[in-house]
Protein backbone atom coordinates (compact mmCIF):
# COMPACT_ATOMS: atom_id res chain seq x y z
CA UNK A 1 0.00 0.00 0.00
CA UNK A 2 3.05 2.52 0.97
CA UNK A 3 4.99 1.59 -2.34
CA UNK A 4 1.47 2.61 -4.49
CA UNK A 5 0.97 5.74 -2.15
CA UNK A 6 4.64 6.59 -3.11
CA UNK A 7 4.40 5.82 -6.57
CA UNK A 8 1.05 8.20 -6.94
CA UNK A 9 2.82 11.07 -4.78
CA UNK A 10 5.65 11.10 -7.32
CA UNK A 11 3.33 10.74 -10.37
CA UNK A 12 1.66 13.59 -8.92
CA UNK A 13 5.00 15.76 -8.55
CA UNK A 14 6.36 15.26 -11.98
CA UNK A 15 2.99 16.43 -13.47
CA UNK A 16 2.95 19.58 -11.24
CA UNK A 17 6.45 20.04 -12.30
CA UNK A 18 5.31 19.35 -16.17
CA UNK A 19 2.09 21.90 -15.09
CA UNK A 20 4.30 24.58 -13.87
CA UNK A 21 7.48 25.30 -16.29
CA UNK A 22 5.53 25.91 -19.53
CA UNK A 23 6.17 30.06 -20.77
CA UNK A 24 5.55 30.46 -24.29
CA UNK A 25 2.84 28.96 -25.59
CA UNK A 26 0.32 28.68 -28.02
CA UNK A 27 -2.68 29.24 -25.59
CA UNK A 28 -0.60 31.93 -24.12
CA UNK A 29 0.13 33.58 -27.01
CA UNK A 30 -3.61 33.65 -27.50
CA UNK A 31 -3.89 35.03 -23.64
CA UNK A 32 -1.47 37.53 -24.86
CA UNK A 33 -3.62 39.04 -27.81
CA UNK A 34 -6.70 38.85 -25.94
CA UNK A 35 -5.29 41.23 -23.29
CA UNK A 36 -3.91 43.51 -26.03
CA UNK A 37 -7.33 43.45 -27.98
CA UNK A 38 -8.83 44.10 -24.86
CA UNK A 39 -7.34 47.65 -24.28
CA UNK A 40 -8.32 48.20 -27.71
CA UNK A 41 -11.99 47.84 -27.21
CA UNK A 42 -11.88 51.14 -25.30
CA UNK A 43 -10.36 52.86 -27.68
CA UNK A 44 -13.30 51.57 -30.42
CA UNK A 45 -16.03 52.69 -28.08
CA UNK A 46 -14.12 55.93 -27.86
CA UNK A 47 -14.71 56.49 -31.34
CA UNK A 48 -18.89 55.43 -30.99
CA UNK A 49 -18.19 51.93 -33.24
CA UNK A 50 -20.51 49.68 -31.25
CA UNK A 51 -21.02 47.35 -33.89
CA UNK A 52 -17.14 46.77 -34.12
CA UNK A 53 -17.34 46.68 -30.47
CA UNK A 54 -19.39 43.78 -30.24
CA UNK A 55 -18.04 42.13 -32.92
CA UNK A 56 -14.62 42.69 -31.10
CA UNK A 57 -15.58 41.50 -27.62
CA UNK A 58 -17.25 38.17 -29.17
CA UNK A 59 -13.76 37.06 -30.92
CA UNK A 60 -12.29 37.79 -27.58
CA UNK A 61 -14.17 36.14 -25.89
CA UNK A 62 -14.38 32.64 -27.71
CA UNK A 63 -10.43 33.32 -27.97
CA UNK A 64 -11.07 32.49 -23.98
CA UNK A 65 -13.02 29.14 -25.04
CA UNK A 66 -10.38 28.52 -27.60
CA UNK A 67 -6.60 29.08 -25.72
CA UNK A 68 -8.36 26.51 -22.84
CA UNK A 69 -8.70 23.15 -25.59
CA UNK A 70 -5.65 23.86 -26.75
CA UNK A 71 -3.95 23.65 -23.72
CA UNK A 72 -5.59 20.27 -22.96
CA UNK A 73 -5.01 19.35 -26.18
CA UNK A 74 -1.81 20.15 -26.76
CA UNK A 75 -0.41 19.56 -23.18
CA UNK A 76 0.66 23.01 -22.53
CA UNK A 77 -1.29 23.93 -19.55
CA UNK A 78 0.89 25.78 -16.62
CA UNK A 79 0.69 27.90 -14.03
CA UNK A 80 2.03 30.84 -15.88
CA UNK A 81 -0.52 30.30 -18.18
CA UNK A 82 -3.86 30.00 -15.82
CA UNK A 83 -2.47 33.11 -14.08
CA UNK A 84 -2.25 35.04 -17.41
CA UNK A 85 -5.51 33.83 -18.42
CA UNK A 86 -7.10 34.98 -15.54
CA UNK A 87 -5.28 38.36 -15.94
CA UNK A 88 -6.45 38.73 -19.80
CA UNK A 89 -10.07 37.71 -18.65
CA UNK A 90 -9.93 40.14 -16.37
CA UNK A 91 -8.48 43.04 -18.68
CA UNK A 92 -11.60 41.76 -20.82
CA UNK A 93 -13.84 42.03 -18.69
CA UNK A 94 -13.00 45.82 -17.09
CA UNK A 95 -12.19 46.40 -20.78
CA UNK A 96 -16.37 45.50 -21.80
CA UNK A 97 -17.72 47.49 -18.61
CA UNK A 98 -15.82 50.87 -19.35
CA UNK A 99 -16.54 50.29 -23.43
CA UNK A 100 -19.69 50.04 -22.21
CA UNK A 101 -20.39 52.76 -20.29
CA UNK A 102 -18.94 55.39 -22.93
CA UNK A 103 -21.33 53.56 -25.51
CA UNK A 104 -24.54 53.25 -23.53
CA UNK A 105 -24.28 55.20 -20.06
CA UNK A 106 -28.13 56.10 -20.49
CA UNK A 107 -29.24 52.65 -20.38
CA UNK A 108 -26.40 50.96 -17.57
CA UNK A 109 -27.14 54.01 -15.32
CA UNK A 110 -30.69 51.97 -14.64
CA UNK A 111 -28.49 48.61 -13.99
CA UNK A 112 -25.59 49.63 -11.67
CA UNK A 113 -26.99 47.63 -8.57
CA UNK A 114 -26.63 44.34 -11.02
CA UNK A 115 -23.08 45.42 -12.02
CA UNK A 116 -21.96 46.48 -8.72
CA UNK A 117 -23.01 43.11 -7.09
CA UNK A 118 -20.95 41.25 -9.82
CA UNK A 119 -17.80 43.58 -9.33
CA UNK A 120 -18.27 43.44 -5.34
CA UNK A 121 -17.99 39.55 -5.53
CA UNK A 122 -15.22 39.38 -8.00
CA UNK A 123 -13.17 41.96 -5.61
CA UNK A 124 -13.69 39.82 -2.62
CA UNK A 125 -12.56 37.06 -3.77
CA UNK A 126 -9.42 38.26 -5.51
CA UNK A 127 -8.83 40.42 -2.76
CA UNK A 128 -8.98 36.96 -0.34
CA UNK A 129 -6.72 35.24 -3.13
CA UNK A 130 -4.04 37.82 -2.76
CA UNK A 131 -4.34 38.15 0.53
CA UNK A 132 -3.73 34.49 1.59
CA UNK A 133 -1.42 33.54 -1.64
CA UNK A 134 -0.47 36.82 -2.68
CA UNK A 135 -1.45 35.48 -6.31
CA UNK A 136 -5.24 35.88 -7.91
CA UNK A 137 -7.02 32.76 -7.65
CA UNK A 138 -7.06 30.66 -11.27
CA UNK A 139 -9.32 27.57 -10.19
CA UNK A 140 -11.69 28.12 -14.03
CA UNK A 141 -14.67 26.37 -12.55
CA UNK A 142 -17.63 24.78 -14.55
CA UNK A 143 -19.05 28.03 -13.04
CA UNK A 144 -16.69 30.37 -14.09
CA UNK A 145 -17.07 28.84 -17.67
CA UNK A 146 -20.63 29.25 -17.47
CA UNK A 147 -20.85 32.64 -16.73
CA UNK A 148 -18.51 34.00 -19.15
CA UNK A 149 -21.25 32.49 -21.76
CA UNK A 150 -23.86 34.25 -20.01
CA UNK A 151 -21.50 37.40 -19.97
CA UNK A 152 -21.28 37.14 -23.26
CA UNK A 153 -24.80 36.87 -24.60
CA UNK A 154 -26.01 39.33 -21.65
CA UNK A 155 -23.42 42.17 -23.06
CA UNK A 156 -24.43 41.32 -26.42
CA UNK A 157 -28.34 41.43 -25.79
CA UNK A 158 -27.99 45.07 -23.75
CA UNK A 159 -25.56 46.56 -26.63
CA UNK A 160 -27.80 46.07 -29.45
CA UNK A 161 -30.59 47.11 -27.42
CA UNK A 162 -32.32 43.54 -27.47
CA UNK A 163 -32.52 42.86 -23.62
CA UNK A 164 -31.42 43.53 -20.10
CA UNK A 165 -32.65 40.56 -18.26
CA UNK A 166 -29.68 38.36 -19.67
CA UNK A 167 -26.95 40.77 -18.55
CA UNK A 168 -28.32 40.45 -15.24
CA UNK A 169 -28.61 36.68 -15.36
CA UNK A 170 -25.14 36.71 -16.03
CA UNK A 171 -24.13 39.39 -13.07
CA UNK A 172 -26.19 37.27 -10.41
CA UNK A 173 -24.20 33.75 -12.40
CA UNK A 174 -20.89 35.82 -11.57
CA UNK A 175 -21.61 36.68 -8.22
CA UNK A 176 -22.30 32.89 -7.28
CA UNK A 177 -19.54 32.04 -8.90
CA UNK A 178 -17.12 34.29 -7.50
CA UNK A 179 -18.93 33.20 -3.79
CA UNK A 180 -17.94 29.39 -4.82
CA UNK A 181 -14.01 31.08 -5.51
CA UNK A 182 -14.20 32.18 -2.44
CA UNK A 183 -14.76 29.27 -0.21
CA UNK A 184 -12.59 27.45 -2.01
CA UNK A 185 -10.03 29.94 -1.44
CA UNK A 186 -10.92 29.49 2.57
CA UNK A 187 -10.55 25.81 2.09
CA UNK A 188 -6.87 25.58 0.33
CA UNK A 189 -4.10 26.21 1.79
CA UNK A 190 -2.30 26.69 -1.04
CA UNK A 191 -2.58 28.30 -4.28
CA UNK A 192 -4.11 25.83 -7.18
CA UNK A 193 -5.15 26.47 -10.72
CA UNK A 194 -7.78 24.69 -12.43
CA UNK A 195 -10.50 22.81 -10.27
CA UNK A 196 -13.79 22.44 -11.74
CA UNK A 197 -15.96 23.15 -8.62
CA UNK A 198 -15.87 23.28 -4.72
CA UNK A 199 -17.28 19.19 -5.15
CA UNK A 200 -14.44 18.38 -6.89
CA UNK A 201 -12.27 19.77 -4.23
CA UNK A 202 -14.00 18.79 -1.45
CA UNK A 203 -13.81 14.86 -3.37
CA UNK A 204 -9.83 14.98 -3.68
CA UNK A 205 -10.05 16.37 -0.20
CA UNK A 206 -11.19 13.11 0.83
CA UNK A 207 -9.28 11.23 -1.41
CA UNK A 208 -5.86 12.27 -0.41
CA UNK A 209 -6.97 11.90 3.15
CA UNK A 210 -7.75 8.27 3.04
CA UNK A 211 -4.35 7.54 0.78
CA UNK A 212 -2.78 9.33 4.02
CA UNK A 213 -4.47 7.14 6.50
CA UNK A 214 -3.95 4.11 4.52
CA UNK A 215 -0.05 5.20 4.25
CA UNK A 216 0.04 5.38 8.08
CA UNK A 217 -1.71 2.50 8.81
CA UNK A 218 0.71 0.13 6.66
CA UNK A 219 3.85 1.90 7.89
CA UNK A 220 2.74 1.44 11.72
CA UNK A 221 1.45 -2.23 11.16
CA UNK A 222 4.50 -3.35 9.72
CA UNK A 223 7.19 -3.04 12.34
CA UNK A 224 4.92 -5.56 14.41
CA UNK A 225 4.61 -7.61 11.97
CA UNK A 226 8.32 -7.66 11.33
CA UNK A 227 8.84 -8.65 14.97
CA UNK A 228 6.14 -11.35 15.35
CA UNK A 229 8.15 -13.10 12.11
CA UNK A 230 11.18 -12.37 14.19
CA UNK A 231 9.89 -13.93 17.72
CA UNK A 232 8.12 -17.02 15.94
CA UNK A 233 12.19 -17.43 14.08
CA UNK A 234 13.39 -17.91 17.83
Amino acid sequence: MSRRVTSGRRKRELAESLYRDRWLTIPNLICIARLIGSIGLIGVAWAGYSTTFVVGFIVLSLSDWIDGKLARWLNQRSKFGARLDSASDATLYTCLIIGSLILKWDVLAGELFWIGMALASYTMTTGLGLWKYGKVPSYHTYGAKCSQWLVLGGAVAMLLDWSLWPLRISTVAVTLTNIEATAMTCLLKRWHADILSITHLLKDRMKSNRQNNSAEQSESTAPNGASRLTSNSH
